[in-house]
Formats: structure tokens, C-alpha cells, sequence
């Protein structure tokens, strides 16, 4: 396993999008993910990438308009026209940061839309989504997101993510387990990262509850943590999505301590 720097959590004191790729690299990552690059040019941030030398393994989707709350509309019934604009501008930028992972959004309940709508409305886009993204050589992924970091959004429990992953039974969709959510959704960690490890696609990390660096005191040892995905089989991309206690080139020591590298 090797650490990507999530740059939407980290290197926020070096300034905006296109200089936390350089502070990343400065620091030793050699790959990076970020939430949102869509404020920026995906020509633009695709020669920052190149000319740091660094390899982009993860976007989050199109979320729309955030300032109103949006975050993606792959489980909202009545927004089908725009999941399916969003996953087009989301592959868009995919492409031209050669990024081969796509977390796909959910997007917020509806109060006006019960659970099966939702559900049948998830199942039907993200059809839609593996169908693209096959031809694109791209993995959608799906995270279930605890209701404390964001209330109200509709991928908030593991049950469901498997559910859906299992029923669409296609390659290009797999499970983003976020350490951080699975200890606020439902803890048991090591028991469920053994009973989810045929799913996932892609691992992130951060200490609970705070969402500071694993090293920092809290509820999870992720040096053992680390050992139970090794068991697991899981030797991918670990993306640090967490915001440092401190500076972010002094927030990983964890990284040492767990025997990962850059």
C-alpha cells in the first residue's frame, strides 16, 4: 500500500487547488485524489499534474452547485438529466488527469421522495454510470458517508452500498471504504473490512471523531488497522483524507509507524 495526499483535506496552507499539487509533491507524495477540482480547467489542472510529476488516482463526481447544498444526484429522483450531465463533465476530467476512479455521489435525501424512490432511482443511474465508465476504463465508486459529517445524505450505511453493488454486479462498480465513516457509520473495523474486502476499490483514512491524522489519540489503532487490510488482500492507493492537527508535512509520522510510503 502506498499514501495519495487528499489535497481537498491537506496542503490547504499552500493556497488554493493548483499549489497543494506542488506542496504535495515538495512534501514526497508521488499521487494525489482530490473531492472537487472542477472550480479549475481540467486543462489546467492536467499540466500542474504533469509538470509535478504526479499521479491523480481519485475525483469525487460533478456535485453541482455545493454552495446550495448539492453533492452529486445519483439517488434523486426527478435529477436523472442532471447525474447524467454531471457523470459526463465528471469522466471529462477524468480522462485528462488520467484518473482511473470516480467516487460517485449520492446526493441528498429528498423529503418530498421515500426510501424506494431513492432506491430505485440509485440503482437506474449508476446502470447508467458503469455502462460509461466500461468504456472509459474508469471504476465508479460508492461511500457510505456518516450522517454526523454530512446530515441528510442518502449513502449513509453499508448495507445499502452492498446491496447496490452486488444487485448492478459489474466490475466498474466497487466501494470506497473510508476508514473514518465506517467507525462513525457502524465501528467493528476489522471484522468488517474482512466481510467487505471483496468490494472495495479504493481505501481512505482518518482518525475518529475528529478526522485528524491516524496518529493523533482517538478511537482507532491504525497500525492494527493497516495489518487487517494487508490480511485482506487490499494493496491499492490509500488516500489521507483527513485534516491535519498541525502543518500537513508535519501531520506523517503515522505513515512510518504503519509502514506505508509515499
Amino acid at each position: 500500500m502506498k499514501v495519495a495526499a487528499n489535497l481537498s483535506f491537506m496542503f490547504g496552507e499552500a493556497g488554493g487547488l493548483l499549489a497543494r499539487y506542488k506542496a504535495a509533491k515538495e512534501t514526497g507524495f508521488l499521487a494525489v485524489e482530490c473531492a472537487f477540482p472542477y472550480s479549475v480547467p481540467e486543462q489546467e489542472v492536467a499540466a500542474v499534474l504533469k509538470e509535478q510529476g504526479l499521479q491523480q488516482v481519485l475525483i469525487n463526481s460533478d456535485p453541482g452547485d455545493t454552495h446550495a447544498g448539492e453533492l452529486g444526484f445519483a439517488a434523486i429522483p426527478g435529477k436523472e438529466a442532471r447525474f447524467r450531465d454531471s457523470l459526463e463533465r465528471s469522466i471529462l476530467y477524468a480522462k485528462a488527469l488520467g484518473c482511473s476512479k470516480l467516487h460517485i455521489m449520492s446526493g441528498r435525501r429528498c423529503e418530498n421522495h421515500d426510501e424506494s424512490a431513492h432506491i430505485t432511482t440509485f440503482e437506474a443511474n449508476l446502470r447508467h454510470a458503469v455502462g460509461r465508465l466500461a468504456e472509459e476504463n474508469i471504476t465508479g465508486l460508492i461511500e457510505p458517508i456518516n450522517p454526523v459529517s454530512i446530515p441528510g445524505y442518502f449513502l449513509n450505511n453499508y448495507d445499502t452500498a452492498v446491496s447496490v453493488i452486488e444487485k448492478i454486479n459489474s466490475p466498474n462498480l466497487r466501494l470506497q471504504l473510508d476508514i473514518f465513516h465506517l467507525q462513525m457509520i457502524c465501528g467493528n473495523v476489522s471484522n468488517n473490512i474482512k466481510k467487505l474486502a471483496p468490494l472495495i476499490g479504493h481505501v481512505q483514512i482518518a482518525q475518529a471523531p475528529h478526522r485528524h491524522e491516524p496518529s493523533c489519540p482517538g478511537e482507532l489503532d491504525y497500525i492494527f488497522i493497516f495489518s487487517k487490510l494487508r490480511e485482506a488482500g487490499y494493496s491499492d492507493y490509500v488516500g489521507a483524507e483527513y485534516t491535519p492537527s498541525g502543518s500537513s508535512s508535519g501531520s506523517l509520522q503515522w505513515m512510518q509507524q504503519c509502514g506505508l510510503t509515499f
